[in-house]
């Protein structure tokens, strides 16, 4: 199955083929537009000159990875401590599941499983992990037993609540509601 975010073909083609970009991504969605961050593996790679393995991202000099992710436009918001975040998730890649990122998930029992490998991954909170296998079961049909319950609401079929229920701009503005919706009655709850 190949993604259909509302981004670059090439970026959702990257992040539908390699495990390690999709993680990448989901890893940088924070604190940046939602295209912004799914957008990123695919310009590194073409400011690398091909798609980096996990090996490679974490090998890398930390210094030459962290102008590359500075390089104009950045690839993040915060490029330097991103770049390193990156390394991290690369050498966690690397030293659990050999460099092959959809491993994590292949070898998973379960969705709890799944949940509890990927809430271990730099940069990954439970939401972020929920998020991620809510977008694996809907969008890439990654379905262990269990996996709607291990993401939580995200998993709900015909939701709006993240990256995993955006096909195109329409729903992409309808998530996008949604969480000017949630921030609005946290702001009304807190005064």
């Amino acid at each position: 199955m190949t993604l259909s975010l509302p981004i670059e073909a090439e970026a959702n083609e990257l992040l539908s083929r390699d495990g390690f970009a999709l993680l990448l991504a989901m890893m940088l969605d924070q604190q940046v537009p939602f295209e912004k961050a799914f957008n990123s593996p695919y310009q590194l790679a073409l400011r690398l000159g091909h798609e980096p393995t996990a090996e490679e991202i974490a090998g890398f000099d930390p210094d030459a990875l962290a102008a590359i992710f500075a390089e104009r436009p950045a690839l993040h918001r915060f490029p330097r401590a991103m770049a390193a975040r990156a390394q991290e998730l690369a050498r966690v890649v690397v030293d659990r599941y050999d460099g092959d990122a959809s491993a994590l998930w292949a070898g998973a029992a379960d969705g709890a499983e799944l949940r509890s490998r990927l809430s271990e991954l730099p940069g990954y909170g439970a939401y972020k992990a929920q998020i991620t296998i809510a977008l694996l079961g809907k969008q890439l049909g990654v379905q262990p037993d269990g996996w709607r319950e291990a993401a939580g609401h995200f998993g709900e079929a015909g939701s709006h609540y993240s990256v995993a229920d955006i096909r195109d701009d329409a729903s992409l503005a309808a998530v996008r509601s949604h969480k000017k919706a949630m921030k609005q009655r946290r702001a009304a709850a807190a005064s």
